[in-house]
């Protein structure tokens, strides 16, 4: 398998035209894209032979999906868009595209977003993008 190179793991943010345009949201050196099941317990001990060995067992619950990501804070459109979206709470289309895997697309709350800066250097972000409803997924052919 070919490696994959991590600057290329992006979130873009839709623009809420239509057709929707979606854009880089620019700055981010650090990201990472999490996926998860929460598990639901379906052990049943046998009713044959109650004193036996129980098997654990279990089916798939909520489904989480999340992109976070920081870096140095750029003020174009797109990050604009996001940090507006994060504030005011409401959802916002983007499409996160894992290299080499496919990608994602669909509603994403920001559910969380911060600045930071020191005295010398650049003002720095860091975001979490959680989806809000199903995510579309297109495979990488």
């Amino acid at each position: 398998m070919a490696q994959q190179k991590g600057t290329l793991l992006l979130i873009k943010v839709g623009d809420g035209g239509s057709p929707e345009t979606f854009d880089n949201l620019c700055g981010i050196t650090t990201r990472s894209f999490n996926m998860g099941t929460n598990e639901v317990e379906t052990t049943v001990p046998d009713c044959d032979d109650p004193g036996g060995v129980v098997q654990r067992t279990v089916v798939a619950g909520v489904r989480t999906q999340t992109f976070s990501g920081s870096g140095l804070f750029d003020n174009r459109a797109v990050a604009k868009r996001a940090v507006d979206a994060a504030r005011l709470g409401v959802p916002i289309n983007c499409q996160v595209i894992v290299p080499g895997y496919g990608m994602f697309e669909g509603p994403w709350i920001i559910s969380g977003f911060e600045f930071g800066g020191e005295s010398e250097g650049n003002m720095s972000f860091s975001a979490t993008f959680s989806a809000s409803d199903l995510l579309t997924f297109t495979a990488e052919v």
